[in-house]
């Protein structure tokens, strides 16, 4: 980014709009690379551990430490610490930054080793509180407690990797924390198919694994660090204004979180009472509708929280206001056409990536179907939030995003009775009532969010545009993008009976129908006038209607 005198509001220069356009593919690159991987991984461990007692304490083991990270990693520190730094690199200097980081990890260093001496000495404590079913299985209780011991430690480690990762973001170094995820999992299949051997029970060769990765993670990041001159030197000083400011701004970012969670844990406990085979269709359904979410929305987000906030810092409103634009179009671009494909063509892609005639048979698949066509619904508003809240975040407000966030919970808690009590009894799709709920509590998040900013001035419409990106003409060329995209896509379903192709067939089948809408969804937009340059030259500098 260039540099720009505080109070100033010029257009940004092209190379600014390119380097982030350049910076969400590589992210989104790696991002992918990740979720590819995530999905090899479940499968790996579906053939090495399967569903029995110890696969359970395991799932159970690597869940705690990554709850917790969100806290204490990308979640909470995270939207506290990137605009707080962000701050300092504008009006501070590079002494200052220095002396920030060093306290940031001496403070943050410190608090992480306590919390994993005690949670070491007490895991059985923590099993019974996150686990409480584990009781009446002793064996099942006890290899979680052992389990916890391996793999808590991956908390520390793996938050340590936040933070090198939230500087790395901070001075536009976008690559290397977006990798990083591709670690655990390359760990996590080398346990699996390596390391199994030497345990007699192979879920602890898995757990091993969670810990390598935290490590691994964790030492990759430092010749980066080194590399910018931001290798941290740990300083304990809690007085510090820099790690106060932080503390203040996590107090409510880690509510959120919690209020997040609560969200999910009322979820599962209301699919548990629904017919057997109902979470288990919803994780499914919810493993592809969050592939274009973490792709390209979370991806636009962490190039973009860096952005805004040394935008905020100097001052600069207007070029806030195009940077929130810009993101805004990049994501619409992609989550509605994702929206759109997942409704039509929801059971092929499940019957191509799932079916085998056991375990996933025709029933299987159909219900999974119709809970994905619920969770496409909200995709773009699961986007929209991911770009909308780094808008407040940018600036130092994480109230108003976790005030927000509640009024949507509320929301999904009343919509999840409203829809699953008559789907259940009159339709058999309970589950599909849960989906539904949240991607409509989402649209209520991102309006919110979206209201809030428009109300505080920071996203505007009063600038000059390109005739292509101008609002109203760019929603209208995505909605012809997206007919055009859906006639191809029905009229090659008919194409193929899904069930009766081999694995192979279905693979090659979805792929040819995946690429045959892509194409016309792209060639309807290029005859729009809409040109990849559009997104990365000055001149669109956001706004018009």
């Amino acid at each position: 980014m260039s540099e720009r005198q505080p109070g100033t509001t010029t257009v940004p220069v092209e190379g600014d709009r390119r380097g982030l356009l350049r910076s969400s593919i590589i992210v989104s690159a790696m991002t992918m690379l990740s979720r590819v991987l995530g999905l090899v991984r479940d499968v790996v461990f579906a053939r090495v551990i399967g569903a029995d007692a110890f696969a359970d304490a395991f799932f159970v083991a690597f869940k705690i430490p990554n709850f917790l990270r969100r806290l204490f990693a990308e979640g909470a520190f995270a939207q506290a610490f990137v605009p707080v730094l962000a701050e300092y690199r504008e009006k501070g200097g590079a002494a200052a930054v220095r002396e920030l980081t060093d306290r940031v990890a001496g403070a943050l260093g410190s608090v992480l080793i306590l919390l994993t001496v005690v949670a070491v000495a007490g895991a059985p404590v923590i099993t019974a509180v996150f686990a409480p079913g584990f009781w009446g299985d002793g064996e099942k209780f006890q290899a979680a407690s052992d389990m916890i011991r391996i793999t808590f430690p991956y908390l520390l480690f793996i938050s340590l990797t936040g933070f090198a990762g939230g500087i790395l973001n901070s001075f536009d170094r976008f690559a290397v924390p977006a990798f990083s995820p591709v670690w655990l999992n390359l760990c996590l299949i080398g346990a699996a198919l390596v390391a199994t051997p030497w345990f007699e029970r192979p879920a602890y060769a898995l757990a091993w694994g969670v810990f390598a990765a935290g490590v691994i993670q964790w030492l990759f990041h430092l010749p980066f660090l080194a590399a910018i001159g931001q290798m941290p030197r740990p300083t304990l000083d809690w007085q510090h204004a820099g790690v106060r400011k932080i503390l203040r701004l996590m107090a409510p970012a880690i509510f959120g979180v919690s209020v997040s969670q609560i969200n999910l844990l009322l979820d599962t406990v209301i699919a548990s009472f629904l017919p057997t085979g109902s979470v288990s269709w919803l994780y499914y359904s919810d493993r592809l509708a969050e592939l274009p979410l973490g792709v390209f929305a979370i991806a636009a987000a962490t190039v973009i929280l860096p952005s805004l906030s040394r935008q905020h810092a100097s001052a600069s409103v207007e070029i806030f206001n195009q940077t929130l634009h810009w993101a805004l179009r990049f994501v619409v671009v992609i989550a509605v056409p994702a929206s759109v494909a997942l409704l039509v063509i929801a059971e092929p892609v499940l019957v191509a990536l799932f079916f085998n005639g056991d375990e996933m048979g025709h029933r299987e698949i159909a219900m999974s179907a119709w809970s994905l066509r619920a969770y496409a619904i909200g995709i773009v508003a699961f986007m929209l939030i991911k770009i909308l809240a780094p808008g407040f975040y940018a600036r130092q407000d994480t109230r108003t995003p976790v005030r927000i966030g509640i009024i949507a919970m509320v929301a999904n808690m009343i919509m999840n009775l409203i829809f699953v009590v008559p789907l259940h009894f009159y339709l058999g799709l309970g589950h599909v009532g849960l989906a539904l709920a949240t991607s409509l509590a989402a649209f209520v998040n991102a309006g919110l969010l979206y209201r809030g900013l428009r109300r505080e001035g920071v996203l505007h419409y009063r600038l000059r545009v390109q005739p292509a990106l101008a609002w109203r003409r760019f929603l209208a060329c995505i909605g012809i993008a997206n007919l055009a995209m859906t006639l191809v896509l029905f009229a090659g379903l008919a194409r193929w009976d899904w069930f009766v192709l081999d694995v192979a067939g279905r693979a090659g089948a979805i792929l040819t129908l995946s690429t045959a809408g892509f194409v016309a969804y792209c060639v309807v937009l290029w005859l729009c006038g809409i040109r990849p340059r559009h997104f990365r030259q000055s001149a669109t500098a956001a706004g018009g209607r």
